[in-house]
């Protein structure tokens, strides 16, 4: 099957999924269905959109199986190179710092304790265990946030090994998002500390938490990508991304209760990839719910849809970046 038929097929679901998605909105979804036509259009146009980036992903890996295993065998092939500039990246990260590995444990915890301070004595906001509840959103928005930028520039700042050797490129977003994943888990470990300490009662859905870590590693794994290609190009890009992720973080629940926002404000927010894996997190670590059906559908599909742009846009540009670095 060639990229016309992919596109031809997810234009025909889209237009087929739409028209249920319209008349039976799936309550988990949106809360409680929304009152005017606009928004609901908006929400089965993106419940329809999401379900159709799986389905076509999973036609690709069905239909391109042969070009995935090169890609699978490739990366094999470099994993050594991969290993090597993890370990330099998260050596430099480190390097001439007297506490060294601990401020990855140290920094979310002093940040905690800010935002708790501020946040739950000064606004008074009414949340259980505050400290958890902003440190889980903290974990997995600061993982996104730091492997989405820290891959934005891993291209252009490799320009001189590019130039010397051929190398895949999309390996140095890969080696960048894998250098976060290890910032990540201390950052885990500062929270697992909080949540002892606080007494926060253990429910057997944390086992599972490994899911949203991974849903949120695909998506940025994909953004991550995208962005180191535009940069190349365009490099004002860095600038425009300190802003949107300052908006983001506004759009995301991780310091105040989503209950607080307005009806439009809270439709809108389901729009952000972040709000769900976030919302995911805290499902399974802090409530002790096991999310459904479409809340897994909806992170799926953003993961896949973002890691199919970013891949698409390194695969298809890679031949142009010497002439740019």
């Amino acid at each position: 099957m060639t990229k016309k038929h992919f596109v031809i097929i997810a234009l025909f679901l889209l237009v087929v999924l739409f028209i249920p998605f319209y008349l039976y909105m799936p309550i988990e979804v949106s809360g409680y269905r929304p009152g005017n036509i606009p928004m609901l259009v908006l929400y089965a146009g993106f419940l329809s959109f999401t379900t159709v980036a799986l389905i076509i992903f999973i036609l690709i890996f069905i239909f391109k199986k042969k070009y995935i295993k090169e890609q699978i065998t490739t990366l094999k092939r470099y994993r050594h190179l991969l290993f090597l500039m993890v370990k330099r990246d998260f050596v430099q990260r480190y390097r001439r710092s007297v506490l060294g590995i601990l401020w990855s444990v140290l920094n979310p915890l002093l940040t905690m304790m800010v935002l708790t301070m501020v946040f739950s004595q000064i606004f008074r906001f009414n949340i259980d265990n505050f400290p958890v509840y902003v440190l889980s959103g903290q974990l997995i928005f600061n993982f996104f946030n730091d492997a989405a930028s820290q891959a934005m520039g891993s291209i252009v700042n490799n320009g001189a090994l590019i130039k010397k050797i051929y190398v895949p490129k999309y390996i140095f977003p890969v080696t960048k998002i894998t250098s976060s994943i290890v910032n990540m888990s201390f950052t885990f470990i500062a929270f697992l500390i909080v949540f002892i300490t606080t007494g926060e009662r253990f429910n057997p859905t944390m086992l599972l938490v490994i899911l949203p870590m991974l849903y949120t590693f695909i998506f940025a794994l994909g953004v991550g990508m995208l962005l180191s290609s535009i940069v190349v190009f365009f490099r004002d890009i860095s600038y425009i991304y300190g802003v949107g992720i300052t908006l983001l973080m506004f759009l995301t629940p991780i310091m105040y209760p989503v209950e607080l926002l307005p009806p439009r404000i809270y439709h809108l927010i389901h729009f952000n990839p972040m709000f769900h894996y976030v919302s995911y997190f805290r499902d399974l670590s802090l409530y002790g719910t096991l999310p459904g059906l479409w809340a897994n559908i909806i992170c799926i599909g953003f993961a896949l849809s973002a890691l199919s742009v970013g891949f698409f846009a390194i695969m298809s540009q890679q031949d142009k970046y010497i002439l740019y670095i």
